[in-house]
């Protein structure tokens, strides 16, 4: 008997990374279906198969309101209904302000925040109508500032303003929707800072070392439980101490 026994999540950008991680733990604790969303379909069918049964492996572009609609027809038909849903789909376009492009301001509020806001408003309903959902969110430190990153920080600030908004609009459905801001995690973006530099970081850190995926899919899949009933418009560090 797992934690999810019997229920149904969504988590999008679920190929690698977090995503990955997460659709893992969710197979493990007894999730009677884990619906993995992503843009690259062929790494999501390789991380799917590699799941085994009960998980449902779709394309979409969540920058992309028609993609979403048409990926969340095929999870409700397939599942009939979704109790979770993970919003870690998320881009980098960093840039000096500066130098930034409309382009790379535009793609990265469009994955990250507009994403967010399509997914979530294709589970509110439902689950106000059954009077259960977990919706987790995924942000970053870099929400209160980092500079290069004024695109990604701004997206990841609005996610937390959203989750926070919703936490108090759906608390009396017993609907819970929560944000976790992950800080340096061993994925494949921070592994392309050179190494000399990854060193500093990894000293900067009280805990001198970068946290991992599995870490941050615990954390995940305490907030998907039943057991954080209570817990509900939490912005909820996973950073190892660290203060960015």
């Amino acid at each position: 008997m797992g934690v999810l026994n019997g229920k149904y999540a969504v988590v999008t950008g679920g190929a690698k990374g977090i995503g990955a991680a997460v659709a893992a733990r969710f197979v493990k604790e007894g999730a009677a279906g884990v619906a993995i969303l992503d843009y690259d379909l062929p790494l999501a069918q390789k991380t799917g198969a590699a799941l085994g049964e009960g998980v449902l492996v779709l394309a979409c572009d969540v920058a992309d309101k028609e993609s979403v609609k048409a990926a969340f027809a095929k999870v409700y038909e397939a599942f009939g209904r979704i109790d979770i849903l993970v919003n870690n789909a998320g881009i980098t376009g960093d840039a000096m302000f500066h130098k930034m492009t409309d382009e790379q301001w535009e793609r990265v509020l469009r994955v990250n925040l507009d994403g967010t806001y399509y997914c979530t408003k294709q589970v509110v309903g439902p689950m106000r109508e059954q009077a259960y959902g977990k919706i987790i969110n995924l942000a970053s430190a870099a929400a209160d500032g980092n500079a290069g990153q004024a695109n990604y920080s701004a997206s990841k600030a609005g996610i937390i303003g959203l989750t926070k908004t919703l936490a108090r609009e759906l608390a009396g459905k017993n609907i819970t929707v929560n944000v976790l801001t992950p800080t340096m995690i061993e994925t494949d973006i921070i592994l392309t800072v050179p190494e000399e530099n990854l060193q500093m970081i990894k000293q900067m850190n009280p805990s001198r070392r970068l946290g991992t995926a599995d870490e941050v899919a615990g954390v995940i899949l305490f907030l998907a439980s039943d057991d954080s009933s209570y817990v509900n418009g939490a912005v909820i560090p996973v950073n190892g101490a660290s203060r960015t």
